[in-house]
């Protein structure tokens, strides 16, 4: 495996001046589907593995795949401290699924000895939708978005269980669970844009990266 994606073929639709610097946390999941949105949308995306490739980006993208083993894997390669710290001073961080996950600062129904990097007030609950073969597809109105509905794919997604005064809902399904929401610099959705071709979350994300790049 290769450390940073500008040794791959990524220059599709990527403009010869690079973007920001985003960070995709590559330690297990759907990190690529990730990056190849990021560089299509203009970022300088890399892949991050190690605290000296964190360190050097503007923004970070954690992405969908197991939590747990994120979690463990985090730890391993001394990653989980350098993250919170991240996540504490301000970086851009936007977790889809398993990545909103590592976000929350209370999970349940996590496995034992499962531990979160933490940064959003919220209380998520792990694999809320059942297995994979309960994944399903719907449409959300997200007003930050704009008035076009967001097409949305939930695979063993969480959901928001409570959201505490310092975050924000941005979507929730028919029933009222959340299922979206930010805090800050902070963005966390339980389904998966990368996947559909749906840009618009990454588009507010790379946002909040060039107004901290800004500011």
């Amino acid at each position: 495996m290769t450390t940073n994606l500008r040794s791959e073929s990524l220059d599709a639709g990527h403009p010869a001046e690079a973007g920001p610097r985003v960070g995709v946390l590559a330690l297990q999941g759907d990190f690529r589907e990730h990056a190849h949105v990021l560089a299509k949308l203009g970022a300088d995306v890399s892949l991050v593995r190690r605290p000296e490739e964190l360190a050097a980006v503007d923004g970070l993208v954690i992405p969908g795949g197991e939590s747990s083993v994120m979690d463990k894997l985090a730890r391993t390669f001394g990653l989980q401290e350098p993250l919170k710290r991240a996540i504490e001073g301000g970086l851009p961080v936007y977790g889809t699924c398993a990545g909103l996950i590592m976000l929350a600062d209370t999970v349940l129904d996590a496995i034992a000895g499962q531990q979160s990097l933490g940064g959003l007030d919220v209380v998520v609950r792990r694999n809320a939708f059942g297995s994979q073969n309960q994944s399903f597809e719907t449409d959300l109105a997200i007003p930050a978005l704009g008035d076009r509905p967001v097409h949305a794919v939930f695979i063993r997604g969480p959901v928001v269980e409570s959201v505490g005064a310092a975050a924000t809902p941005l979507a929730t399904l028919d029933d009222g669970r959340v299922v979206a929401v930010e805090q800050g610099n902070l963005l966390g959705t339980s389904f998966h844009p990368e996947i559909t071709g749906e840009h618009r979350f990454h588009e507010y994300f790379l946002g909040k990266v060039l107004a901290r790049l800004d500011g």
